[in-house]
């Protein structure tokens, strides 16, 4: 059975699954050097990334569409060959017209490819949900996991997947949209704004305002003004929170208008604040140690009270998913025996979640067979330009090079990465032991200076250097510096002494695990810095021709030949 997941919206796709195997996922975003975060709306692509693959539109069994904001359907405008077409989806999460969420939601047609076919829709909320469960060890091992998913749209929600992939849904953690994190950079600080957001205009803010925070310090008093401007306007049996929970419900923020109660929450914070002082850096540092406090205390609450006091298993996923200080702390509570979040929490993942919601309709969902490096291959450089010379090199001379010139290196390797994080198939890497090579990396890539860069580690060496050093492949959850190694690779800590550490083995990547030990050889340093190789805005290179016309670097490797720019 093959089945195709669409996701239309917001970092769109198709992705495909042959059975169980993932065949691929190809975000808009990591084509031809498209915006970040773009729809998937042209019909009219879909052959031809199929027959990239091998496949026909003809191959494909079933058709499945990934819902959109609304409570009752969800609406997107996706292009065809006869023009833009207005196609009804389902809605965003699951309600009491839509109880379960591992349903079709909305059955239609759609024409791909001159021909009229029909496909299913699931909530939105359940394309994070199955992905999240479906690629987890506990799918792999047979066991079932509590599955939370906070999207920017939604208010965090539970469910409890069985051994048998069963979903039974738990409700609401409390009732506050994930883009509630961005949106306080709208009050306070360097993205202070008087036009305040009426939905979500600004994806990319939420993760600059996590590296941003370590300027601060959380504030008790701040925090205190939080939680009582929280219950008063969220919670408290008034007849304003009834009018609120009357009017949102957490079905995406183009579906109704929860930004505006959002807004006027953090309204009646900031003039609290204001009378006691305290500066913006610190107000955002505690404005994130409360969400963080506030997810912690409520979801292993509802866990306690729905099954017990015995830990679970936890998958995370949605947008806040990618919040590597929450994932580490809801990691370490004692109600948590493991956790899982997927490379691709966000809606980069949603193609493949809602084609694994379609495998899961009969017998419920089940794991996947899937690999990181299931995204585009790389373009083929038609032409050197003038300047740029070519040479063998193996990933061995790579690591050399990285060691004796100190340069920065862009390395495009095989299919590109999944979800929003370089992990060695699109990155630049380079040297970690001068601080000035953050600086240096934050200016070719027009990045903010408090901005960190991550850390690429060989597994084995990682507890070594990190705290706690865990295989961490995807970047996902903060590992702190030790004390001894600060002064080593200063060009990856980040201001409050932590690090995104990426490890590395053979299994995963044997390429960046070899250049990683030759520069290890070398340097006695199994570390090197990561950060994504794209314009800035974009999504990562499609091929070495983008890197070599880019002009910010002098060494582009790609699959084994080395682009060297001559002396200027």
């Amino acid at each position: 059975m093959i089945t195709a997941g669409l996701k239309f919206t917001q970092s769109g796709g198709l992705a495909l699954l042959d059975d169980h195997r993932l065949v691929f996922n190809i975000e808009m975003q990591k084509l031809d050097n498209n915006a970040r975060y773009s729809n998937f709306d042209d019909l009219q692509l879909v052959p031809k990334l199929l027959a990239e693959y091998g496949y026909s539109v003809n191959d494909v069994d079933h058709w499945v569409v990934d819902g959109w904001d609304g409570a009752r359907n969800g609406h997107v405008k996706v292009q065809t060959a006869f023009g833009a077409v207005d196609l009804t989806v389902a809605p965003y999460r699951e309600t009491p017209a839509v109880p379960d969420p591992g349903r079709p939601a909305y059955r239609g047609e759609l024409d791909i490819d001159g021909t009229v076919r029909p496909y299913t829709s699931f909530v939105h909320v359940a394309s994070h949900l199955s992905v999240a469960y479906s690629t987890s060890p506990f799918a792999a091992r047979g066991e079932a996991s509590m599955v939370m998913v906070w999207d920017g749209g939604c208010f965090p929600r539970l469910y409890c997947v069985d051994a048998q992939g069963r979903i039974e849904p738990g409700g609401e953690v409390f009732p506050l949209i994930g883009h509630t994190y961005s949106m306080a950079s709208q009050h306070w600080g360097p993205y202070k704004r008087h036009d305040k957001s009426r939905n979500v205009d600004d994806l990319a803010v939420a993760g600059k305002l996590m590296a941003y925070i370590a300027l601060g310090k959380p504030d008790e008093a701040v925090k205190a003004a939080f939680a009582e401007r929280f219950h008063e306007h969220f919670e408290a049996p008034t007849e304003r929170v009834r009018k609120y929970r009357e009017a949102i419900i957490g079905c995406g923020s183009n579906g109704e208008r929860s930004h505006s109660y959002v807004h006027a929450f953090l309204s009646d914070v900031a003039a609290d604040v204001e009378r006691l002082g305290v500066s913006d850096d610190d107000v955002l540092a505690t404005v994130h140690e409360f969400l963080e406090e506030l997810l912690l205390e409520r979801v292993t609450a509802k866990i306690r009270a729905w099954k017990g006091d015995e830990p679970w298993n936890l998958c995370f996923a949605g947008g806040c998913a990618l919040n590597i200080k929450w994932n580490s702390a809801l990691r370490g509570h004692p109600m948590i025996r493991a956790m899982w979040v997927p490379p691709f929490p966000d809606d980069s993942g949603s193609a493949i979640g809602t084609a694994c919601a379609q495998l899961g309709v009969t017998g419920g969902l089940r794991p996947i067979d899937w690999h990181v490096r299931l995204g585009p291959r790389l373009v083929p450089t038609a032409q050197l330009p003038e300047g740029w010379s070519a040479s063998p090199c193996s990933p061995e001379e790579l690591g050399r090079l990285l060691h004796t010139t100190g340069e920065p290196v862009v390395v495009l390797n095989g299919r590109a990465e999944l979800g929003p994080r370089a992990l060695g198939g699109r990155s630049i890497l380079a040297a970690p032991v001068d601080a000035a090579m953050k600086d240096r990396l934050n200016n070719i890539k027009r990045r903010e200076p408090y901005r960190p860069v991550a850390p690429i580690c060989l597994e084995e060496h990682a507890p070594e250097i990190f705290d706690p050093g865990t295989p961490d492949p995807y970047m996902l959850f903060e590992h702190d510096v030790r004390p001894e190694w600060v002064q080593r690779i200063p060009a990856v800590l980040h201001l409050d002494g932590t690090a995104r550490l990426q490890t590395v083995s053979p299994a995963q990547d044997p390429d960046l695990t070899t250049i990683l030990r030759e520069y290890h050889r070398l340097s006695g340093i199994p570390v090197l810095c990561n950060t994504s190789a794209n314009f800035n805005g974009s999504g990562f290179f499609p091929d070495a021709g983008t890197a070599l016309a880019w002009d910010k670097v002098d060494m582009v490797w790609d699959e084994g030949t080395l682009y060297r720019r001559a002396a200027r």
